[in-house]
């Protein structure tokens, strides 16, 4: 284990470096509103047993000296945790590359005897068994047990070892690579039963509700920390569907895939990644909510896999000028910015322009929120979307798909590329940009699909809000206010409408040379 990357999971010391090498990237991704020092803060991903946060009950709330003792709650979830212990086969190290040297130097020969002798000695040439140490949780007196998928990737062997000394070999069921999660089965003892904990509501969790964590940090099995929840819906950049609970309670390496409980004893979380400059825990540390969790769960125990739904739509987020220009009474919804060819969407009606605000009867409180309300609906089943289409609200009726894992969830804005700045004759000056027809010359040269069409944005003035925007030489502008457009002319009369209007923006649809949109609204005042 390095002393920068700090995951979860304790590695022995003849295995420290090759297992944490897909870690190491996955600390990398500290949220942009964390402070980056090059050896400061990263974000290490857990590598103990999955953790579950749980739902606090009614009456419970938290005081400002804390609960007086969990030690009651902590006697009838305690015998449920697991240490998860892995071992597998690494290839050998290649050594130490002999250094270039020039011709004739008077070390060349030493060093070159030097590194054929330890070639020769076969040093750092044969396989070697490598361990790691985790956590985990027993949903199920079968024998389900829960983890993080990081805890067991890439092991050839996977134990649980119980509170009573028992240890008993898992069996992989499934996993999911998105969340960090995996499920495993072991086989208990005859006449034995094990015991279980269960999920709760992590919904209803508050900032401020006090939580307990137990796992097996630094293979100290058995460790209770108890904190609060410190906030809700954390995106620390690490996939698709990030929206983590922030703990104070300390968690350190070695409690990952760990339960997360509330008061209750229930699982509201599951203890997954922590930010630390010395692997140590500070008192940030994030667990995967019991809400998200569970669905991923039933889907690994039934099918072995993840079935996640789709619906085939590329979306952005609504800002402050785009609701303006949509007329929206706030910054709400996922704005469609293209719908997959004979997709969900396409099939249920949705179109370019649409702003998405209710899915199967959830709220889409902004871009992010969607992906994750979608994946966790069931494939096949007919639901309600309804979308804002010039102004108004419009339901709509889809059946979702199943997302392809190998693809991306529903895909979001991507930056365009630039594109030459070529100036044709004739051209138009407004909204700090100069645009022209679309004449052949032009579609040539900016190397734009026959099919297309549109206003060519010819070159683009420096520091404007155009610019701002990532308008470039090449695109083109299709819509201004889900109105078709062909000429600059087209424009001027569509933003002078605007104007008339009382509007201080227009929403523009942008189109890069290959056909993929988005919206981007410019103020006209």
């Amino acid at each position: 284990m390095t002393k920068r990357v700090h995951g979860l999971g304790r590695r022995k010391r003849d295995a420290e470096a090759s297992p944490l090498a897909p870690l190491q990237a996955f600390a990398r991704a500290v949220p942009l509103s964390l402070p980056r020092r090059a050896g400061a803060l990263l974000l290490a991903a857990t590598l103990a047993a999955g953790a579950f946060a749980l739902m606090p009950a009614a009456g419970h709330a938290a005081s400002t000296k804390g609960p007086d003792t969990v030690a009651d709650t902590a006697e009838r979830v305690m015998d449920a945790v697991v240490n998860i212990s892995t071992s597998q086969t690494v290839a050998p190290s290649r050594g130490v590359p002999t250094p270039e040297l020039p011709p004739g130097s008077p070390f060349e020969e030493f060093f070159e005897e030097f590194f054929k002798r330890r070639q020769q000695q076969g040093e750092d040439q044969t396989p070697r068994r490598v361990s790691s140490l985790g956590s985990g949780f027993v949903i199920d007196p079968s024998g389900l047990i829960v983890t993080n998928n990081h805890v067991i990737a890439d092991a050839d062997e996977i134990y649980a070892n119980f509170a009573d000394g028992s240890k008993l070999k898992a069996e992989l069921v499934g996993r999911d690579t998105k969340i960090d999660l995996a499920l495993l089965k072991v086989t208990p003892e005859p006449g034995k039963t094990l015991k279980s904990v269960k999920f709760g509501d992590s919904d209803s969790l508050r900032v401020g509700d006090w939580v307990m964590a137990i796992g097996n940090p630094f293979g100290l099995g058995g460790t209770l920390t108890v904190g609060v929840i410190s906030a809700r819906n954390r995106d620390i950049n690490s996939g698709p569907y990030d929206n983590f609970l922030q703990t104070d309670a300390a968690i350190n390496r070695g409690n990952s895939g760990g339960p997360l409980f509330n008061m209750d004893g229930d699982v509201i979380g599951i203890n997954t990644a922590i930010i630390s400059p010395s692997g140590g825990s500070i008192g940030i540390g994030f667990a995967v909510p019991s809400n998200t969790a569970t669905p991923v769960i039933a889907q690994l125990k039934e099918y072995g896999e993840t079935r996640r739904g789709w619906i085939g739509v590329r979306i952005q987020q609504v800002t402050p000028d785009i609701a303006e220009s949509l007329s929206l009474d706030k910054p709400h919804g996922a704005l469609v910015g293209s719908v997959t060819d004979d997709g969900p969407a396409a099939k249920g009606g949705i179109k370019a322009g649409d702003v998405i605000v209710t899915f199967d009867g959830h709220e889409v409180k902004d871009m992010r929120s969607l992906p994750i309300i979608v994946a966790d609906t069931p494939v096949d089943k007919e639901v309600d979307v309804v979308v804002v289409r010039r102004g108004k609200e419009e339901t709509l009726k889809l059946v979702v798909g199943r997302l392809d894992e190998g693809d991306d969830t529903e895909a979001t804005d991507e930056t365009p590329k630039e594109q030459p700045d070529t100036t044709p004759a004739e051209t138009t000056k407004m909204l700090g940009l100069e645009v022209s027809e679309l004449t052949p010359e032009l579609r040539t040269k900016f190397k734009i699909k026959d099919e297309l069409k549109g206003v060519v944005i010819v070159s683009v003035e420096p520091n404007t809000p155009a610019a701002d925007r990532g308008l470039v030489a090449g695109n083109l502008i299709v819509e201004v206010n889900q109105e078709a457009t062909e000429t600059p002319q087209d424009i001027s009369k569509r933003i002078d409408e605007l104007k008339a209007d009382g509007r201080r923006s227009a929403l523009l649809m942008i189109s890069d040379a290959e056909g993929q949109v988005r919206f981007t609204a410019l103020p006209i005042d």
